[in-house]
């Protein structure tokens, strides 16, 4: 595995398939890279939680400055942080993008949305980090749907198995209502939360 493939290699690392074109390379070499990789020594607490706390941050995309602050700001509401703070990130536009089936990645999803290509109840949203609130619906612009990246989406190429329950989509339309907060059982991410939340808080 070269450089040529950097996703790949990450996903091998965190263990977790980053994108549907990862998923062949992981199965193939579900270890992490280099000549170490398959080595069995177990890891220390804080490696673990660290790992964990990797695997999120790589799910959405995000950098540390943002996941730290989405963990701020989950510490600071009612309920468990973990759950919510998976929440915060859920509810982040480009990661609705990507749940509605508008895009293929999560880093497709989020160069739609900082290109302009994506609206919320009718006006141009361009932060990915924008965080959706319930009965708020998202768009593909008008100007943006004869792209071919969205006319394949709209043909339903990235619409895998059932919608998350909390959105209600259109799939064909390129449009989407998040319905209410996603409960962290329905929400598609491999990440044990508890973890992260020990990472942040020791």
């Amino acid at each position: 595995m070269n450089q040529s493939r950097p996703k790949a290699r990450r996903s091998r690392a965190l263990g977790i398939a980053l994108t549907p074109k990862c998923v062949k390379y992981f199965e193939r070499r579900p270890f992490p890279p280099g000549v170490h990789g398959r080595a069995r020594k177990k890891p220390s607490d804080y490696q673990v939680r660290l790992l964990e706390k990797q695997r999120l941050k790589a799910q959405y995309n995000v950098s540390e400055a943002q996941m730290r602050k989405v963990f701020e700001l989950a510490h600071r509401k009612a309920g468990k942080t973990g759950e919510v703070m998976v929440g915060l990130l859920e509810t982040r536009l480009d990661a609705l993008v990507l749940r509605a089936g508008f895009a293929r990645t999560i880093y497709q999803a989020r160069q739609a949305v900082a290109h302009g290509h994506i609206a919320v109840d009718g006006a141009k949203v361009d932060i990915p980090s924008y965080r959706v609130q319930p009965y708020q619906t998202i768009t593909v612009r008008e100007k943006s749907r004869a792209k071919t990246p969205f006319q394949v989406a709209a043909a339903g190429a990235h619409a895998d198995g059932p919608t998350a329950p909390y959105l209600a989509v259109d799939v064909a339309g390129l449009k989407a209502t998040l319905l209410r907060e996603p409960v962290r059982t329905e929400v598609p991410v491999i990440c044990d939360e508890q973890l992260v939340v020990e990472f942040y808080s020791r």
